[in-house]
């Protein structure tokens, strides 16, 4: 059956009340998008763990199906053991983990994936998106910012995608931390402290076995340094991911945690998307239900 863009309309309103209702249990809804399977845990695998633990939704979204990251492996073969490795990685602090079916490395900013895109962040229902920034060395990072920046207005576009019901208020985007300083350096509106969950972020990483002791060593030259025993193997990992926080992530933390902010060791910190809603540091502190009470 062929319907109408009017139909399709009618009947995305006519779902909005069952989704209300199984969706409105007071608690935030969070969505992340990362361009392969690992990269949502490493820019924002602690805050999940906190969102989670206070029962709060939190789903990752990867845009490709990693097909192409491996030195010996690839095809389908090797989609399918990262999908794997994402839902473990997922199981393990409590959100979900969607691996959407693109080429990894083929990823172009084309209507199609930005509807799907689309399609997720109104499906989830989303009160905070996070995406990488544009300025980035893959392509498939700087098109999955481009993607998830072309959705941020459209999610509230009932003529576009009509049969997914659009958000009745737009959500607020992020961008994750990064290190490019060209040509505009990250700069953080937000920082939130992983101390109490870095051990919860490192058994998420750990779960992408493909990339975590094979792919990424390789690329990195490092691989015969990587112990084959997995309690070994995990504190080698353990020691990669030990890094200092920056002076600006520093500065950003003082703002939210006062006096706490200097004893912080891990911290993950977000940039402001314009693209979105424009929060106060009132509507900021209620997403981030994790900072000390002024």
């Amino acid at each position: 059956m062929n319907l109408s863009r009017a139909g399709l309309l009618f009947l995305a309103a006519a779902v909005v009340p069952p989704l209300l209702a199984q969706q409105s249990d007071g608690k935030l809804r969070v969505i992340a998008f990362g361009a392969h399977p690992d990269d949502c845990d490493g820019k924002a695998g602690g805050i999940a763990a906190k969102y989670a633990a206070l029962g709060h939704h939190v789903k990752f979204v990867s845009v490709t199906n990693g097909d192409a990251g491996h030195q010996s492996e690839g095809g389908g073969a090797l989609a399918m053991r990262r999908r794997k490795e994402a839902q473990e990685a997922g199981r393990r602090i409590g959100i979900e983990y969607e691996v959407l079916d693109n080429h990894d490395g083929e990823l172009m900013p084309t209507l199609e994936v930005r509807e799907q895109i689309i399609r997720k962040i109104r499906e989830w229902r989303a009160d905070i998106v996070l995406a990488p920034r544009s300025n980035d060395y893959h392509p498939d990072h700087r098109y999955t910012a481009v993607l998830v920046q072309d959705a941020a207005y459209m999610v509230v576009v009932p003529n576009i995608c009509p049969d997914t019901p659009a958000l009745r208020k737009n959500p607020v985007f992020f961008y994750f931390q990064d290190n490019f300083q060209r040509p505009n350096p990250f700069r953080p509106d937000v920082a939130v402290s992983i101390d109490d969950v870095f051990e919860k972020k490192l058994l998420m990483e750990d779960a992408h076995t493909s990339q975590m002791y094979e792919w990424l060593p390789w690329v990195d030259g490092i691989l015969d340094q990587v112990p084959k025993d997995p309690a070994a193997r995990l504190d080698w990992l353990r020691k990669q991911r030990q890094g200092r926080v920056s002076e600006a992530v520093r500065q950003c933390l003082r703002k939210w945690y006062g006096a706490q902010a200097d004893s912080i060791r891990a911290a993950e910190a977000f940039e402001l998307c314009e693209y979105g809603r424009r929060p106060s540091d009132a509507e900021l502190r209620r997403l981030f239900p994790f900072f000390p009470n002024q």
